[in-house]
């Protein structure tokens, strides 16, 4: 079995996208039609920059969805691979989870685009500059992360907000209870308690605002049928329902990215290949999660010509 999966915010960089739209015109389509929906030169901002534009949430989330989808459209227009006859599943990290929900036909690209730009700006928006952090802890299990948040909160909001594989958990909250996780690591045995670069405490009780928002939003623009099931970020399970996964969705804008337990679930289901797209972030991981699972990252024409080859 061969599950496709779709990276989360801080995979960005600039350049991202410049060498498949320059030999692809599936790519250039992509990217065209991304910028028309978000009235936006998006594309412009992920081949040129500045860094710092590309960064900020808003942009960053459709960009990453939109390098992603391109590089999945190049693999079905110019490869002749198509994810439903080769894929028995996706997932996606974080905003990830809405560009493997495009790639199986339950959102549309331009739908994708716009949602994903109001997520940036409700998350954004939904805490003040500077009340919010996150760190990464380093060497760290989920068991004892939890202990670690539940000891620095001191009233204050700390929580876990990625498990990402069994040596990096992730927390968020407010900035003095993440100040104090990262100066209590060592009393927790773990390794290194990393301060994050990110303009806002995601996947954390402080996100409601934005996780009603979205709400309003996939009220309005719902999924439809996938065609092929996903494993949603906040359950680590399969799902095939849209209405359900309309709900996890939302709450997934408060809720902890179950990645370890994600891919678990999928080795446990017979999953054996995990295919990354437009990224070389959560392979990485997955091999840390199991050394057996085979893992392929396409990000350039070469990449992507040796999976094709590989059918």
């Amino acid at each position: 079995m061969r599950a496709f999966v779709f990276p989360g915010q801080g995979s960005q960089k600039v350049g991202m996208g410049v060498e498949l739209a320059a030999a692809s015109a599936a790519a250039r389509a992509t990217f065209e039609e991304v910028d028309e929906a978000l009235s936006q030169n998006l594309s412009t901002i992920m081949a040129e920059g500045p860094e710092a534009e590309l960064t900020l949430t808003a942009n960053a989330q459709p960009a990453i969805m939109a390098n992603a989808i391109a590089t999945l459209r190049v693999l079905q227009h110019d490869f002749g691979v198509s994810l439903t006859q080769v894929g028995n599943c996706v997932a996606g990290h974080s905003l990830g989870e809405y560009t493997a929900l495009c790639a199986v036909d339950a959102f549309s690209l331009a739908d994708t685009a716009r949602l994903l730009k109001l997520r940036g700006e409700a998350m954004q928006a939904a805490v003040p500059v500077g009340v919010g952090a996150m760190c990464a802890l380093l060497g760290a299990d989920l068991e004892t992360a939890q202990k670690l948040a539940a000891a620095a909160a001191e009233g204050e909001v700390c929580e876990v907000a990625n498990d990402n594989d069994p040596t990096q958990v992730v927390l968020s909250g407010h900035v003095g209870a993440i100040q104090r996780a990262v100066a209590m690591v060592k009393d927790f045995g773990i390794k290194r308690g990393v301060p994050l670069p990110v303009s806002a405490p995601f996947h954390c009780s402080l996100m409601q605002p934005a996780a009603d928002a979205m709400a309003e939003a996939l009220a309005e623009t719902p999924p439809t049928s996938l065609a092929l099931p996903i494993y949603a970020n906040v359950t680590a399970a399969l799902v095939d329902d849209p209405a359900e996964e309309l709900g996890l969705l939302v709450e997934q804008v408060t809720g902890r990215v179950r990645w370890r337990e994600s891919v678990l679930a999928m080795r446990a289901a017979g999953v054996e290949r995990f295919v990354e797209l437009g990224g070389k972030v959560l392979g990485p991981m997955i091999g840390r999660i199991d050394k057996d699972a085979e893992t392929i990252s396409l990000v350039t024409m070469e990449d992507l010509e040796a999976l094709a080859k590989s059918f």
